[in-house]
C-alpha cells in the first residue's frame, strides 16, 4: 500500500518531488487501511480483487493524511508523530496545496475502484461528515458551555466517520454478507469514537516525548475536550478565571487548568467514556465470524484503549 502511495505521489518535477516524497513517507499507525484490510478478510476471499483492495486501502490513508496536513496548518503544529510537519517545514501555502493534491489522488483512486457501486457516494458523504465535524469543533472553540453530547457529535464526524468508512467498505469490498457489513459499520464508528476520546485524554496524561506532538495545545486553541468538559462541569467557578482569558491564557495557566482537570476527575471520567464505546465495539466484534482475523480486530480495539501515557 505504501509503495502504491509513493508511486501516485511521484512526479518528474524536481522542484516539488521532495515535498511529495515527504507526504508519501509520513507514516502513523496506519489504523484505517489496516482495519479496512482486516475486515476485507471476513468476506469471500475467492471473489476478492487484491489490487482493488490495496488501492482502496491507499485511498483511506491518503484521505487521512490530507486531513492531517490541513489540521496542522490550522493548529500551526510543528510536530506530527515526532516529525516536523509539512506546514512547519515547507510553509502553510505549500502545505495547503499538498493537502489538496492528496485529496485529488484520493478521488482518482475512488473512480478507478468504486465506479458503479454505492461507495462513491458513501466516500463523499463520509468526507462531508469529517469536514463538518472539524467545522463544528472550530465553531465551538472557547465555548465553556459545550456539552459532552455536542463533543461526541463533533468527533463522530471528525474522527469516527473515517474509521466507520474503513471498516464498512472493507467488509463490502471483501464480499462479506450484509450482517457482517452492518456490524463492521457499528464497530468502526465505536472504535473511532473511543480512539478520539483517548487521544484527547493523552493530551492531559502524556508528554511531548511520548506523544510525539505538543501536549496541552487544545486548551490554548480553545478546543475543550472531554477531560476538561467533565471537570469544568463540576467546578465551573474554578476554571472560569483561566478559560475566560481565551487566547491570552499563559503556559503556566494552562498547566494549572490541567491540574484542575486531574483533581476533579476529568481524565478518569473520560477514560470511562472511552471504555463504554470500546465495550460497544467489542460486543459487536463478538458477533463477527469467529476466525483469526476477528481476534486481531478485537486486539486492536483493546490496544487503542491502553496507549502509553
Amino acid at each position: 500500500m505504501n509503495e502504491l502511495i509513493s508511486k501516485r505521489l511521484s512526479t518528474p518535477n524536481t522542484a516539488v518531488q521532495d515535498l511529495l516524497a515527504a507526504c508519501a513517507q509520513e507514516q502513523g499507525k496506519l489504523l484505517r487501511p489496516g482495519l479496512f484490510l482486516l475486515f476485507s478478510q471476513l468476506g469471500d476471499q475467492q471473489q476478492q480483487d487484491e489490487k482493488q483492495l490495496f488501492k482502496i486501502a491507499a485511498s483511506l490513508e491518503l484521505l487521512h493524511r490530507a486531513s492531517l496536513i490541513h489540521d496542522d496548518i490550522i493548529d500551526d503544529s510543528p510536530l506530527r508523530h515526532g516529525t516536523i510537519t509539512i506546514q512547519a517545514d515547507y510553509g502553510k501555502d505549500v502545505a495547503v496545496y499538498a493537502g489538496d493534491l492528496l485529496f485529488t489522488v484520493f478521488f482518482q483512486i475512488l473512480i478507478e475502484t468504486m465506479n458503479g457501486t454505492p461507495y462513491m457516494e458513501y466516500n463523499a458523504s463520509s468526507m462531508k461528515k469529517l469536514l463538518l465535524g472539524e467545522l463544528s469543533q472550530m465553531h465551538a472553540r472557547f465555548n465553556k458551555s459545550q456539552t459532552i453530547d455536542e463533543y461526541l457529535e463533533n468527533i463522530k464526524g471528525k474522527t469516527a466517520a473515517l474509521f466507520k468508512l474503513a471498516c464498512t467498505e472493507g467488509a463490502y469490498f471483501g464480499h462479506a454478507n450484509k450482517e457482517t457489513i452492518a456490524l463492521a459499520s457499528r464497530i468502526g464508528e465505536n472504535i473511532g469514537i473511543s480512539f478520539q476520546i483517548f487521544d484527547d485524554i493523552l493530551d492531559y496524561a502524556s508528554n511531548t516525548k511520548i506523544l510525539q506532538k505538543p501536549v496541552l495545545e487544545d486548551i490554548s486553541q480553545g478546543v475543550y475536550t472531554s477531560p476538561l468538559l467533565f471537570a469544568a462541569a463540576i467546578h465551573p467557578e474554578e476554571f472560569a478565571p483561566y478559560l475566560d482569558k481565551r487566547q491570552s491564557i499563559t503556559s503556566q495557566e494552562i498547566k494549572q487548568v490541567a491540574k484542575l482537570v486531574h483533581r476533579y476527575g476529568g481524565v478518569k471520567q473520560a477514560k470511562q467514556l472511552a471504555q463504554t464505546y470500546t465495550e460497544k465495539a467489542l460486543a459487536d466484534i463478538d458477533q463477527l465470524p469467529q476466525v483469526e482475523t476477528t481476534t486481531k480486530i478485537r486486539k486492536i480495539a483493546l490496544t487503542l484503549l491502553k496507549r502509553s501515557y
